[in-house]
Formats: structure tokens, sequence, C-alpha cells
């Protein structure tokens, strides 16, 4: 379940997970989903940072099992982590500090020394200290101390960093008269804030950013004129078809299929890695106990809330919405497609421990028709043409921009 992406590309992937600290396309209005679980992403335009002080919600793996929220009937559910993916990262972006180390392959390489003025955009300084903040955040947002960072690696940051700052600065100089609403900046902001769950988590994560609200709103200011400046760029961008959509539906078949799904809960009875032959015993006991308790007709959904050790329990009872194979561990996915609507299974035991699983509903595999999802199919290609722009905008901006770059190449 590990990455195997490239120690280059896993470095960048998590920069780049880290929203609102780095390089969050404050300009690209969020891509719809494609029309199927393996449809090809919307291409990602470059555009300007969000103010590099707003606060991001963290970038963990989730804890629980459960599956991401099922999109529209017409699409296919996207993958989610296999039960408990907190403890078993499949990317830089979840990745457990010690899996980012390795990735990013620590050297004796020291970074470049950084000149006290890095950039100048037509006539404003960005300094060293701000690139150096950013890229400490950034990493943070991962969990890497900025200390144990390669210095190759570190140069590599930094430059991926200058130019989304100079992007910014462009386009926040041309945005400065576009007005924004109250209402606007607090919906965002409430957006935003729902994003931490609890009151408490969110006021938590402010006190150790170091940040406030009225830091936050400005920079949501600040994000909002970003974007409607470049949208009113965009605003004339070509529009899809029926047959562009028809077309795109006809060149990719397999984007339009939904594979087999099956509904089921689960109590877990965690085991720890590096448990001894007589603790696997012990937990093997306790997850039969639970078993025969199921079967013997008690409620699965309240002894899952009160026993499992899956995280999310305590919320969902257990409950991991429907699923495809390929989004759980094998273990668990093969036990729960080989059962029957309303089964419960024996204990069965994956890397995270022993899984009681009840079964719930399934579906079928189907293949998707293009008119139930001709309007989702319409929104991604435009939203990919306006992409396309979007980066036109931004090139043609930085072209014609006078830019000097102060770290040595």
């Amino acid at each position: 379940m590990k990455s195997n992406r490239s120690k280059s590309a896993a470095f960048g992937a998590a920069l780049l997970a880290a929203p609102a600290l780095l390089c969050l396309s404050a300009c690209k209005p969020e891509a719809p989903q494609t029309p199927a679980a393996n449809a090809p992403a919307a291409p990602a335009a470059t555009a300007p940072s969000v103010p590099a002080a707003a606060p991001a919600a963290p970038a963990t793996a989730p804890t629980a099992p459960t599956p991401a929220p099922s999109a529209p009937a017409e699409a296919a559910p996207a993958p989610a982590p296999a039960p408990n993916a907190a403890n078993a990262p499949t990317s830089p972006a979840n990745a457990s500090v010690d899996e980012l180390a390795k990735l990013l392959n620590p050297t004796k390489t020291p970074a470049i020394p950084l000149p006290d003025v890095v950039a100048t955009v037509e006539g404003q300084d960005i300094k060293k200290e701000e690139l150096e903040q950013a890229l400490t955040a950034a990493l943070a947002r991962q969990g890497i101390p900025a200390d144990q960072l390669p210095g190759d690696q570190k140069t590599q940051g930094y430059r991926m960093l200058l130019n989304d700052l100079i992007t910014e600065k462009l386009v926040t100089k041309r945005s400065a008269q576009i007005e924004v609403k109250d209402e606007d900046i607090a919906a965002q902001f409430e957006q935003f804030r729902t994003r931490f769950g609890t009151a408490e988590a969110f006021e938590e994560q402010m006190k150790q950013s170091g940040q406030s609200v009225d830091k936050v709103k400005t920079d949501i200011r600040a994000y909002l004129k970003q974007q409607n400046w470049v949208q009113e760029q965009v605003k004339d961008a070509p529009k899809a078809t029926d047959a562009d959509a028809e077309e795109y539906f006809t060149k990719n078949p397999n984007d339009f299929k939904k594979p087999e799904q099956v509904r089921a809960s689960h109590i877990l009875v965690a085991v720890p890695a590096d448990a001894t032959e007589e603790q696997v015993g012990e937990k093997k006991k306790l997850a039969d106990a639970i078993t025969v308790r199921v079967k013997g007709g008690e409620a699965f959904d309240k002894l899952a809330a009160e026993l499992s050790e899956d995280p999310s329990a305590k919320q969902n009872s257990g409950d991991l919405n429907f699923f495809t194979r390929e989004q759980m561990v094998p273990e668990f996915a093969n036990a729960a497609f080989g059962m029957q609507k309303g089964e419960i299974s024996a204990p069965i035991k994956s890397q995270f421990g022993f899984h009681i699983i009840q079964l719930t509903d399934r579906k079928d595999a189907e293949t998707m028709v293009l008119e139930s999802v001709k309007p989702r199919l319409l929104a991604f290609l435009n939203q990919r043409m306006r992409d396309t722009q979007i980066q036109k905008v931004l090139t043609d901006l930085r072209e014609k921009a006078e830019v000097k770059i102060l770290i040595p190449q």
C-alpha cells in the first residue's frame, strides 16, 4: 500500500497537498467530479496562491475505514481508504513522517543560500523571510520539520514556491480594485471553519498557527479578489457542446463503468503491528466473543458503537456505506464481496486486526448511458476549457511582467 512514486514527485505532492499554505489555485474554480471514477482529472492550471498566512484544515489521513462520500447517482464513487487508513498511508499526502523521510531520501547537499530579496515583481520585493515561511508552513502541514528536509529538496521547494508567490503578486496587484461583498467573505469563512469539525478544533488550529479571525478574513478577501479577477478574464471561454460530450463518451468507455459495490458494517478489534502471538490470540478470542453476541441477536450497530476500535464507529455505528472491491484491503474486500445480504462473517484478519463484517446491501456493476451523465460530462469539459484559458492568462501575465528572480538557478 506504499506509494511507488518517484522521490521528486513525492516531494512535490507533499508540498502541493498543503492548500492554503502554499499553492492552492485561488483563481481556478473547483473542478467538477469526473463522470466516473476513472475519468481523467481536468488539467491543473498554475494559479496564484491563497495568501500564505491563511490556515488550512489539517491534512491528516482519515482514521476510519469509511469510503469517501458517494458521488451523485450518475457517477461512480471516488476511491477511498482501506479500513483504518490512518495506519496504512498510500500516498505522500497522508504518509507518516518516517515514510515521507524515506521518500525524500535525505542527503547532505546544502540548500542554496537565499539573498535577502529573492525576487522583484514589477518593483515589489519578495523577501527571503516570506519564501522561508511559505516552505516551513507547507512542510508543517505534512508533519515534516523544515530542518529535517535535505538541502537539494529544500532548494526544489524554494523554486516551486517562488513561482507561486510571483504569480500571486501579479494577480493581487491587478485584482486590487475588485469589489468583494462582506456576505461572500462570511460564507467563505464559514465554509473554511466547518472543515475543522468542531469550534474547539478550529480554535485550537488557529492558536497553533498564530492566526486570528480578522487575519483569516483579510486573506479570504484577497483570495476572492484574485478569483474574481481571473474569472473575469476567462468569462468568454468556449463552452462544450453536445457533440464534445458524445465524442468524449465514445472515446473513453471505461470512464463510464460502475463496478460492483457492496455496503457493509464492521466491528474492528485492533491488533498492534508488533503484537506477540499471545496478544493476537487474546484479540482473536475477543473478536470471537463479539461474533457470538452479534449472531445471538444483539444489534450490530449498537455493539459497533460500543466495542469497535475503529475511531469512526462512535459516529457511524460501524457503517462503511457503499464501496468497491479496490477500496478496501484484500482480506476485507474478499470477505465482504463473498457474503450474502444480511450475512455476518466470522472474524476476518487483516493488517489492522480482526473485523466482524455485516453485509447490508449490494449494487451490481453497470455501464452508464450518455444521457444520464451528459450534464456532469458537459460541466467537466467546460471546466477543462476554462482551466486551459486560465493557464493562458497566467502564462501571458508572467511573460509580460517585469520579474527578476534573484536566487541562484
